[in-house]
């Protein structure tokens, strides 16, 4: 049996004591770690990762300004305004956003539109992180979304500055409308390098004075710190100022408008349902009075994104609203075109007030006839005869006379065929015929040929001529004006909304055309008798002051040679155009105006009235009530019957699409 060993209690403690030694060490050695680490993290990095912490406490956010007002001559809002509250979603905070959209349903009303126009923002915008689902929430739906908030993250209300134009579809193409940023608008804000001053911001001009005049009108983003939760939400109540000041935005600039709406308004209801364009220009100026294309549209409908069926209707009606006809239509200024080519005639010495022709109703040239508007003519016409019956006659040897480099090189002094430099974007260049002109149009040199019967077409405001209403204007209001061009413009002044102080867009003279007074009168004085004895003086009899003007016929679609013109049985939109330039008073002009009526036939019976209306609002303050009936040609002539259609009037070696064939004037109304 063996006896049980004696423990060496000694050596027992021994290792005991050692492996607590041991234990101690490599506790102490931890913690001697963490409060070295925790020393380097409160102590030696306090200020880092108190920053940190901020950062994640505290975000920056853009305070977008106020846009600037748009406003008429005498203080009409054109654009302002409101505030309402926005449905706004962050992809990035959203884990699952159909799903997300779905619930929200359940709590605002979400329509299908609103869900294709989100749509159609995500694919404009790829660029942006927030868009809104909503805009324009009720009170009690901004209550409900408040409650519900802690369930949808990434979901917010937040209060937006909506845009709003109070007069509709009032000079819809001049103000313009604004709408969403788009990536386009994002590559030049980036290029400008405005992108700072864009943040927050969802909206820029698109057409029209809004984005002519985007940088004055935007103003400048402001920036504040705010408290956020966990869930990156602003806290109510906790805007942090001790970090940084707030730095205030500042409001956009606001616009005052040489435009008197009211005017405006007056011309808009003398055209009735018709279509067309009217431009009055202050001659002693260049303030533009009026700058009406109709129809027009509702500019409201493009701020949020315009729906489908409204962008349907828009952009597929057969009247087109959406093209700004005073700015880029381009028309045959018929002849409205005589008094300059007359004028040329005075000034280039070859034709005298006194010299006659003798009009049997056709001039020959080669072996075609260019056919007079009147059958038989008008007989022994001197030049101011020539202007208040519109002979054709008359301007058809004229324009032969003259020659083509003639009439190009002074009818452009007026700014035909040239751009105004009004401040809008998209003005149109339209044509001055001339030989180098038809070198650059077109290709094939047998089309480069400049045939002597296009001369022809030309002179009664016919072949390639095509001019903007806009180019009319500022031409007749040279005229008014002796010879001295303003650029139109549509700005009186850009106001500081905070200290009042006011920039004027100061007149500006582009030239001056070197012209004989008495050559001027001449021209004037028959002006003067169109409104009183002639072609317009239907339109203008009982007038309460003395006016000038011209009325003007431009043919749509050219003729076959033996093809005779009749309103009855050609389509509505292939009838011919309704021209009337005027200034008044002739003695003192304060306005000077050009009138285009679409497929509505002779200027007399459809223009003049338009310009009658219109100048009586502006001179005599008379109210304008829409036309009972439109002004298109009716189905049957009442008034005395058209002559014959002119015969094309090229060269027997003249291709036949060469131009346009000269056609009938308004002298029969």
């Amino acid at each position: 049996m063996r006896l049980a060993e004696i423990r060496d209690t000694k050596r027992d403690l021994y290792y005991f004591q050692l492996r607590l030694g041991v234990a101690g060490v490599v506790v102490l050695a931890a913690f001697t770690v963490l409060f070295g680490r925790f020393f380097y993290l409160q102590v030696i990095q306090h200020q880092y990762y108190d920053t940190k912490a901020e950062d994640n406490r505290i975000s920056i956010v853009p305070n977008p300004p106020n846009r600037g007002l748009i406003l008429d001559r005498n203080g009409v809002v054109l654009a302002r305004n409101y505030s309402a509250y926005t449905l706004e979603l962050t992809f990035s905070k959203i884990a699952d956003l159909e799903r997300t959209i779905d619930q929200l349903a359940a709590i605002v009303d979400i329509q299908p539109k609103d869900r294709r126009r989100f749509q159609r923002l995500r694919d404009e915008s790829k660029g942006r992180d927030t868009l809104p689902i909503r805009n324009r929430l009720t009170d009690e739906e901004v209550a409900k979304v408040a409650v519900n908030r802690y369930r949808f993250p990434g979901v917010d209300i937040k209060g937006r500055l909506f845009r709003q134009y109070p007069l509709g579809e009032v000079a819809s193409h001049v103000v313009g409308y604004i709408s969403r940023i788009d990536d386009r608008d994002l590559e030049r804000i980036e290029e400008s390098d405005q992108s700072g001053n864009y943040k927050g911001t969802d909206h820029i001009g698109k057409t029209g004075l809004e984005q002519r005049y985007e940088s004055a009108l935007h103003g400048t983003t402001g920036f504040e710190q705010v408290e956020t939760d966990a869930g990156g939400r602003i806290m109510p109540g906790k805007n942090v100022q001790k970090l940084a000041p707030r730095t205030p935005p500042v409001p956009g600039n606001n616009l005052a408008l040489t435009l008197d709406i009211r005017l405006q308004e007056a011309a808009d209801r003398a055209f009735g349902e018709n279509r067309g364009a009217l431009v009055a220009i202050e001659p002693a100026t260049g303030g533009v009075l009026a700058f009406v294309s109709k129809p027009g549209y509702d500019p409201n409908l493009f701020i949020d994104g315009i729906d489908p069926a409204s962008w349907d209707a828009l952009n597929n009606s057969p009247d087109k609203p959406l093209n700004d006809r005073a700015l880029t239509g381009l028309y045959p200024p018929g002849s409205t075109f005589k008094p300059y080519m007359a004028l040329a005639a005075l000034e280039l010495g070859t034709r005298t007030p006194s010299q006659t022709i003798f009009d049997p109703g056709y001039f020959v040239f080669g072996n075609n006839r260019f056919r007079d508007a009147t059958a038989g003519g008008h007989g022994v016409v001197d030049m101011y005869k020539s202007i208040v019956v519109s002979c054709d006659t008359y301007y058809y040897m004229l324009a032969n006379d003259l020659g083509i480099d003639n009439i190009a090189r002074f009818i452009g002094q007026f700014g035909f065929g040239s751009r105004t430099g009004i401040d809008i974007e998209g003005e149109f260049v339209g044509v001055l015929p001339s030989p180098e002109w038809k070198v650059k149009r077109f290709k094939n040199p047998a089309q480069q040929r400049w045939f002597p019967g296009e001369t022809i077409s030309v002179g009664i405001g016919q072949g390639y001529n095509s001019y903007t209403p806009l180019q009319l204007a500022q031409a007749v209001a040279t005229l008014a004006n002796d010879g001295v061009m303003f650029r139109p413009h549509l700005v009186d002044y850009i106001e500081n909304p905070i200290t009042g102080e006011r920039t004027h867009v100061e007149p500006e003279a582009s030239k001056t055309i070197a012209l004989k007074a008495r050559n001027l009168e001449v021209v004037k004085r028959a002006m003067v008798g169109v409104n009183k004895e002639g072609t317009a003086a239907r339109a203008f009899a009982g007038a309460g002051y003395v006016s000038a003007g011209k009325t003007g016929t431009a043919q749509v679609v050219a003729l076959s040679k033996n093809e005779k013109y009749s309103e009855a049985t050609v389509a509505e939109h292939l009838r011919d155009h309704a021209l009337f330039i005027a200034f008044a008073p002739a003695e003192n002009p304060r306005i000077a105006l050009a009138v285009l009526v679409e497929n509505a036939g002779f200027g007399a019976r459809s223009a003049a009235p338009v310009a009658r209306k219109v100048l009586d609002y502006y001179l005599l303050g008379k109210r304008v009530d829409k036309p009972v009936e439109t002004a298109h040609p009716p189905a049957r002539r009442t008034d005395k019957p058209a002559g014959p259609a002119p015969a094309l009037g090229e060269p027997a070696d003249a291709p036949a699409e060469a131009a346009p064939a000269p056609k009938e004037d308004e002298a029969n109304d």
